[in-house]
């Protein structure tokens, strides 16, 4: 509760306060004893020398001791006496999770999408419509949004371990049961089997912000969060043929095999010492008292979580729209170009993989999430409707750059609006709010999917293009109204800039002593 209480109290500063105040013990020596701290060049601990007037207990504190004066997680009278920051570290095992983990998030994306980037080969190999095969794919959508709920109650309750065997070992099995579907008459047998990937799904999309808000630190989260994401996205680099259902059946079972087997050997729950103060002076509350329900209840009421949740279920939706339809869209204005179309939706995502990263990367660098999230939604938008209008241009080549545009920022927006959702939600479970964004992202993808099937069907792609741009314009309005709050940020802050202990380096500012323990008692500020 000390931690909570002290997170709060930051979060509640005043911005005009001065940023650079010394927080110290009230000495129990009597008034008369205390002299006031010189200023001077040489005797102020702000230019490095000594105070031979402060009392001990007053010195500055070791650059590995001052980062924070927040209380480990859980709080106690030892660590409140010891008066030391929580400590924290970085081990190399977070990019051995990290990797195996996009790994099989990858396996298993692939496994989404294999079927609707070549609807008619599978149309025609088990003798079904084209939109029993898109089912193949929206399966996925229709699983996640009622299994999430107890999928993220298992990540908070039994953590990141169990949870990630279960995506790893569901989407193991879903792969060797396709490989007993490999005949025109057992379609329903393929069925089943991406069912159980659909399944496997819930139990892998919302670990990326909870695996790197855990493992990795507060200069790394972002770029690491994006990474994770990634790997779900690369499926489409993998596209199949058609020509060998057989082959990449087996393939993907024996890949699916080994990353199991690595899941086992790699992935913890979490590190032997947190990686950021964020995650350190989280309140340790055990499982008999943590209400899940709670949780919930208390991100609904987020006003800002919840218009993101609607604008990140638009645009990710839209972008699992296109994704799913991409082969009828393509086909529709270049007939026989199934080849094409494939290399088309492995150009949208190999520029998904620079926006992801570089977005990442920018946040790690700026932390100005509202700003990057509204200026690549809007690029997005702007993406959809260079991407719709020309189409029928007949220009092949134009469709592979507009493509890789629209791919570049929709596939960049993931990590951001996990990111994004985590800050502004803090201190809730990464994984609860990353689960709610993805269930939203299904729903509408689930929706829009249908209504643009339809649509391209009905009349033509121009149609369900325009539906969706129209969407996301929604989106962009629904991004700018976010009041922006980074709560995580501001934790790692005060600890980096010693909000709770910090160093005068202006003459405009001012050292303020903020005696602890005796209430009404105040001390005399001296300017710097």
């Amino acid at each position: 509760m000390v931690a909570g209480e002290l997170v709060q109290e930051h979060l509640r500063a005043d911005t005009g306060a001065p940023e650079d105040i010394t927080v110290v013990r009230k000495s129990p020596q009597p008034e008369s004893a205390r002299r006031p701290a010189h200023t001077d060049s040489c005797s102020d601990p702000a230019c490095g020398g000594p105070d031979r007037h402060r009392d001990p207990e007053e010195l500055e504190v070791p650059p590995d001791e001052r980062a924070a004066m927040l209380p480990v997680a859980g709080g106690g009278e030892a660590e409140e006496a010891g008066g030391r920051a929580p400590e924290t570290r970085l081990y190399w095992r977070r990019f051995a999770v990290l990797a195996v983990f996009s790994l099989y998030s990858l396996v298993n994306a692939f496994q989404w999408i294999h079927y609707s980037i070549i609807t008619n080969v599978f149309a025609k190999y088990y003798g079904v419509t084209n939109d029993k095969v898109d089912w193949l794919s929206m399966v996925y959508m229709v699983a996640y949004i009622p299994l999430i709920f107890p999928a993220t109650w298992l990540l908070d309750r039994r953590g990141l371990r169990l949870t990630a065997l279960l995506g790893a070992g569901l989407n193991c099995a879903g792969a060797w049961l396709k490989c007993a579907s490999v005949s025109p008459d057992r379609f329903g047998v393929t069925v089943t089997a991406q069912v159980i990937c659909s399944v496997a799904q819930v139990f892998i999309l919302g670990l990326p912000s909870r695996i790197a808000s855990v493992w990795f630190g507060p200069r790394e989260v972002s770029t690491a969060c994006a990474t994770a994401v990634l790997g779900n996205q690369l499926k489409v680099i993998f596209c199949p043929s058609g020509r060998n259902i057989s082959k990449m059946f087996y393939g993907t079972a024996a890949v699916s095999t080994g990353l199991f087997v690595l899941t086992v050997i790699v992935i913890k729950d979490k590190p032997p010492l947190p990686p950021s103060q964020a995650q350190a002076v989280l309140p340790g509350v055990s499982l008999d008292n943590y209400s899940y329900k709670q949780s919930i209840i208390n991100l609904i009421k987020n006003k800002a979580f919840v218009l993101l949740l609607i604008s990140y279920g638009i645009l990710t939706g839209s972008f699992y729209s296109v994704s799913t339809l991409l082969n009828q869209i393509i086909l529709h204005y270049f007939q026989g170009q199934e080849l094409n179309t494939g290399r088309i939706g492995l150009t949208l995502v190999l520029a998904g993989m620079v926006g992801s990263i570089l977005c990442g990367l920018w946040l790690d660098h700026t932390k100005t999430y509202k700003v990057t999230t509204l200026v690549v939604y809007l690029l997005s938008f702007v993406g959809m409707l260079v991407f719709t209008f020309t189409m029928d241009l007949n220009n092949i080549y134009l469709v592979f750059f507009t493509a890789g545009v629209l791919g570049f920022f929709m596939t960049g927006y993931l990590p951001l609006g996990f990111e994004f959702g985590v800050e502004i939600t803090y201190p809730e479970s990464e994984g609860t709010s990353s689960g709610l964004l993805n269930a939203f992202a299904q729903l509408f993808g689930i929706i829009f999917t249908l209504i643009q099937g339809w649509l391209t069907t009905a009349f033509d792609p121009l149609a369900g293009n325009v539906f969706l741009s129209a969407w996301i314009l929604l989106g962009v309005i629904l991004t700018a109204l976010i009041k922006s709050e980074l709560k995580r940020h501001n934790v790692n802050m005060a600890t980096e800039s010693k909000a709770l202990q910090a160093v005068s380096v202006s003459s405009r500012h001012v050292r303020a002593a903020a005696i602890l323990g005796e209430a009404g008692s105040s001390e005399e500020l001296s300017c710097c």
